[in-house]
């Protein structure tokens, strides 16, 4: 078991964004999509709130056997300066190649990372383990345990995520973003548990995704569960809190994060 890291490191604030087509979703447990608006639109407004980082994911991609988030990433690329991670549909070296020649700064693979685990050190390989982030849609299938789910958290893997994040990082993954189907878009806190087995079996950082109600799940995943990020949605989109709210609440708790 690796030892924690240190809570005083900087947590970074991300605004998750799940795109359908040209549209801004969301959903809860990743299905019964509601359109929210404009990606573009929101990544702005996040970006102008003072945003640390974007996640687009493009949760249809496996019906069309591609990312179709190109032309979004360019756009956005325009006019919002934070790192931006892509995600959906990429299933070859040339997908992330065309995906980061469009402004992305990283790739969030899942689905072709499990069905072709070599994909994740190509993309290392050619492009740095930081490029290589290893999207990770966790169900809880018991006490303490969990399994990896493909497309966008409808088939299984049969995959421990514990064990399966351990092989992507010896293959290159350089961060992991952890969603917990379970708790997306239930408003009732981060799955602590599950981001707390993987941190401390990896050394690379991981981002919490799934279930941020309140800044205090915020608190409780860093401070329990050792997250290093922190990717944030529904709270943002239906404009429950800001970006700038949310850091400053994280501050007051002691949470270390960047000052805006």
């Amino acid at each position: 078991m690796l030892q924690v890291q240190s809570p005083h490191r900087n947590i970074r604030l991300i605004a998750r964004l799940d795109i359908k087509g040209v549209n801004l979703i969301k959903g809860i447990n990743l299905e019964g999509l509601r359109v929210i608006g404009a990606p573009n639109e929101h990544a702005l407004r996040y970006y102008q709130q003072g945003v640390d980082e974007l996640v687009y994911m493009d949760c249809v991609a496996s019906l069309y056997g591609r990312n179709n988030l190109a032309d979004i990433v360019r756009s956005t690329a325009q006019n919002v300066f934070v790192p931006m991670t892509i995600g959906g549909g990429i299933r070859s070296l040339e997908d992330a190649t065309n995906l980061l020649r469009c402004g992305a700064d990283k790739v969030a693979i899942n689905t072709a990372a499990i069905h072709k685990p070599e994909l994740i050190s190509d993309v290392a390989n050619r492009f740095g383990n930081q490029c290589m982030v290893l999207s990770v849609e966790a169900k809880k299938i018991g006490k303490g345990v969990w399994e990896a789910y493909t497309d966008n958290g409808r088939e299984r893997s049969g995959l421990d995520v514990v064990e399966w994040v351990k092989k992507a990082v010896s293959l290159g993954a350089g961060e992991i973003l952890l969603t917990s189907v379970d708790r997306e878009g239930m408003r009732d806190g981060f799955d602590v548990d599950l981001v707390k087995s993987v941190t401390q079996e990896v050394s690379v950082p991981v981002i919490a995704s799934g279930g941020m109600g309140t800044v205090d799940d915020l608190v409780k995943v860093v401070n329990e569960g050792y997250a290093d990020a922190v990717a944030m949605a529904d709270i943002l989109h239906y404009k429950r809190s800001t970006i700038h709210e949310v850091r400053q609440a994280a501050l007051s708790a002691g949470i270390s994060v960047r000052k805006s």
